[in-house]
């Protein structure tokens, strides 16, 4: 399955499993933001820890996020990006 087609099906779901984690203001970005994924393709979200948040609650929710839409998902913080392309995926990132 596409991942933009397992996010279009549990969007309301994801935002809620989002908020059970110590992390705000999930976004998408790569190829189902541009419209390009395909079945291979991994689901790209990125979000803002809160204060507190550690390794746990990212690869808890990691986890859910995988279980929940069927697919691979790439879950990473601004600080996780690269910084010759950070800005970049910040500014082009879109909410979930």
């Amino acid at each position: 399955m596409r991942p933009s087609v397992a996010l279009d099906h549990n969007r309301d779901e994801l935002r809620n499993l989002v908020s059970r984690f110590r992390v705000k203001n999930p976004r998408i970005f790569g190829s189902v933001l541009h419209g390009t994924d395909t079945d291979n393709s991994d689901l790209d979200v990125l979000v803002d820890p809160l204060p507190g948040a550690t390794l746990f609650d990212l690869g808890g929710l990691h986890v859910e996020l995988e279980n929940l839409l069927g697919v691979r998902v790439e879950l990473l913080t601004p600080g996780d990006l690269p910084e010759k392309f950070r800005n970049q995926v910040l500014d082009q990132a879109q909410p979930i």
